[in-house]
């Protein structure tokens, strides 16, 4: 599978649009797990670690695609809107833009911090106009690890976007995130079920300030 810049295939770019069409469910344990609000989420679980794989679809209204996309790529911006980040930013590792991202945890757990890459790349499918975004985690030296704070190791989104026909965005996301240490996996896959999806809604919000501040 040859990379594209970035660090990427170009066959996961068009993954990430085919399952924005029609959700590849087959062939794996999918769950549905829930629906609501108009995002339905299913997940998928990892033998090794206990934990699952999420896979997530919806509408979120009143968001325009590239708008919805411009909110996600902006760190700086992530930084006014996210309470949970401590620590974001991007910096350049021999030609690589490399992003480190500390997130706030409650106590007494420790905080987790991911070093990852990241690429969007807008495309057109059939006519389509589809925004994607995959990161995933990656370890280099300019980033040690620090005292006091857990490096996840597993780490990997794509997000794939389109307009809804209305105002709003159709969106797919799948995702996998291990925070390592000693949190007990039902409570990761707790936190995960509530999250992903309250991140979708706080990034819709974001959207409606960033049109302000622009």
């Amino acid at each position: 599978m040859a990379c594209a810049e970035g660090g990427f295939a170009e066959e996961q770019f068009r993954e990430a649009c085919a399952e924005l069409q029609q959700p590849a469910l087959a062939g794996a344990d999918w769950q549905r797990l829930v629906e609501a609000s108009g995002i339905t989420i299913y997940r998928l679980l990892d033998q090794p670690t206990g934990l699952y794989e999420y896979k997530v679809f919806g509408v979120l209204e009143n968001c325009p695609p590239a708008l919805l996309a411009d909110v996600y790529m902006d760190l700086e911006y992530r930084k006014q809107w996210d309470q949970y980040v401590k620590e974001l930013y991007e910096k350049d590792c021999d030609g690589q833009m490399v992003a480190y991202w500390e997130v706030k945890y409650p106590f007494p757990m420790c905080n987790r911090d991911y070093v990852y890459i990241r690429q969007r790349r807008d495309l057109d499918v059939e006519g389509r106009k589809i925004h994607v975004v995959l990161a995933k985690s990656i370890s280099v030296p300019q980033f040690p690890e620090k005292s006091g704070v857990i490096r996840v190791k597993q780490y990997k989104q794509s997000l794939a976007i389109e307009s809804d026909g209305k105002t709003g965005s159709k969106v797919f996301m799948c995702y996998f995130d291990n925070p390592g240490g000693q949190i007990p996996s039902w409570l990761i896959n707790w936190a995960a079920k509530n999250g992903v999806p309250n991140f979708l809604k706080d990034t819709a919000k974001a959207c409606q300030n960033y049109l302000k501040k622009a």
